[in-house]
């Protein structure tokens, strides 16, 4: 399949390259890195395009902060979502912690190998860097505790992460029953992205919420709320930059701008009465 899809991207570089900029290979993935070898060795110096990949995760909040075992539980509910796809691309292997777990759920089942693969070291060289932009979605998050999944005949991605999943009751009512509105979550989710991938560069690709209710008329308060707060948590690590530009850069410049001015207009003030 990885050979089929690079061959239909190729064709669409060709036909749209010269007006579409921005490529995001999969919304949601399972395969990436040969497409955007692809465009880098055959589209990039002409049509100066990037070319990115989608990723959904949700935020993961340890249910007790002071809890070692809790906040080890959030950082894999993170790793398993985000990180398994992002960490190969950015960094070229799965998470060590994604490794190690599955390495060893693997070994209690009795399997000679582990259910997750194994990149070969041309692998990695070939996976890492394959991003020129992330684009994430992200719509509601969860408190993360630590739950013990006994290995069984129905080991999968979920009982190997050794946690449970948990909302907030004081969150606002959901229009679905799995997306709370949780602003603060968005936040820290960027941050999270910024500290372990190297600040990329971030374009959100999905974010939304279902209607709290059926209604015949334009009843949009519920979502015009939650974009209101989640578009404020994005903008506040920005809004710091710009003012810290403001103070630094703009302010400056004005005053020195102001200071010449005022030398000219005194220059020409003393010469016309001489």
């Amino acid at each position: 399949m990885v050979n089929y899809f690079n061959d239909f991207a190729n064709l669409c570089f060709e036909r749209f390259g010269n007006r579409v900029k921005y490529w995001v290979t999969f919304n949601n993935p399972w395969a990436h890195a040969k497409v955007w070898h692809t465009y880098d060795m055959q589209w990039r110096s002409k049509q100066k395009g990037l070319v990115g990949i989608s990723l959904t995760a949700e935020w993961g909040e340890p249910v007790d902060i002071t809890n070692q075992r809790d906040i080890e539980a959030a950082e894999r509910y993170l790793q398993f979502y985000m990180g398994w796809f992002a960490t190969p691309i950015f960094h070229g292997d799965y998470p060590q912690i994604m490794k190690d777990y599955i390495g060893r759920k693997s070994g209690q089942q009795g399997l000679g190998t582990s259910r997750l693969p194994v990149f070969s070291p041309q692998e990695k060289s070939y996976i890492k860097g394959t991003c020129d932009f992330l684009g994430l979605g992200h719509f509601t998050s969860r408190y993360i505790t630590q739950k013990n999944y006994p290995s069984g005949l129905e080991d999968s991605y979920f009982s190997d992460r050794d946690l449970a999943e948990l909302v907030d009751p004081q969150w606002p009512d959901p229009g679905s029953e799995w997306l709370y509105s949780v602003p603060w979550g968005f936040r820290r989710l960027l941050n999270f992205v910024k500290t372990q991938y190297g600040n990329p560069m971030i374009y959100i690709t999905e974010n939304g919420v279902s209607e709290k209710m059926l209604c015949t008329d334009l009843c949009d308060d519920w979502r015009m709320q939650y974009f209101k707060d989640y578009i404020n948590e994005m903008l506040k690590d920005p809004l710091i930059g710009h003012m810290e530009m403001v103070t630094e850069i703009v302010i400056p410049t004005v005053c020195t701008l102001c200071i010449l001015l005022s030398a000219v207009f005194l220059m020409f003030l003393l010469r016309g009465r001489l």
